[in-house]
Parts: C-alpha cells; sequence; structure tokens
C-alpha cells in the first residue's frame, strides 16, 4: 500500500508528460488556430512546454506542489477554450469534447488535490 501515492502520481501525471511534446506539431498548432486561441504559434509549444514540466514535477515528486499549479494553468485555458462541447452542433463531436472537458475538469481535481496535499511518498523532496 506504501507504494499507491507513486502510482497515483504516475498514472495522473502521464498524460501531460507523453502529450506535451505534441504540442510542438503544425497540426496541434492549427488545431488550436482554427478554434480561435490567440497567438497559436507561442502559447501551443508553451502549452506543451508546461504540461510536460508539470507532468514531471509530479510524477517525480519534485516540487509537486508547484508542477500541480502548472497543470492547473496548462488545465484551465486549453478546457475552456479546445473543448467548447456547447457550440458544436454535430450531436456525435458535441458529445466528443463534453467528455473531454470533463476528463479535463477531473484532471484539474487531482492537479488541486496535488497542489494542496503535496506529493507523497517516494518523492525527490524539494
Amino acid at each position: 500500500m506504501e507504494f499507491l501515492p507513486l502510482l497515483g502520481r504516475i498514472l495522473f501525471a502521464a498524460i501531460f508528460v507523453l502529450a506535451g511534446p505534441g504540442h510542438f506539431s503544425s497540426e496541434r498548432i492549427s488545431h488550436a488556430s482554427d478554434l480561435g486561441v490567440p497567438f497559436t504559434s507561442v502559447l501551443v509549444p508553451l502549452s506543451g512546454v508546461i504540461a510536460f514540466v508539470g507532468g514531471l514535477s509530479v510524477i517525480l515528486g519534485y516540487q509537486a506542489k508547484l508542477g500541480a499549479l502548472l497543470l492547473v494553468l496548462f488545465l484551465v485555458p486549453v478546457t475552456f477554450m479546445m473543448h467548447q462541447f456547447w457550440g458544436i452542433s454535430d450531436p456525435v463531436q458535441a458529445q466528443v469534447q463534453k467528455v473531454m472537458f470533463i476528463k479535463n475538469i477531473s484532471l484539474l481535481g487531482g492537479a488541486i488535490l496535488i497542489a494542496h496535499f503535496g506529493s507523497g511518498p517516494y518523492s525527490i523532496k524539494e
């Protein structure tokens, strides 16, 4: 049972570490631009760095509270700018975006918990 916090951190933050580098792709930048995100050539890669660094911090447990705050900083704008299910007329696409929105809200809850409680055992402490 003592390894559960480490496992939880890895499972929680893996999505950010794995997805972060994809924010440098022209397809991801173009998609964000199509959705009306401003300054995509700067903001999308920057969001990838924030997600990657925040996720790695949480996984390692090094400055995990700060890393979790980075994930909050990433999740809030991404959730509300990229997953606007309420404005999509195609019911299938609206449902997909609603699921993505709710997933991000759940991840936001996890990031807030880590920002408050920290990383737990098996961490590289500050």
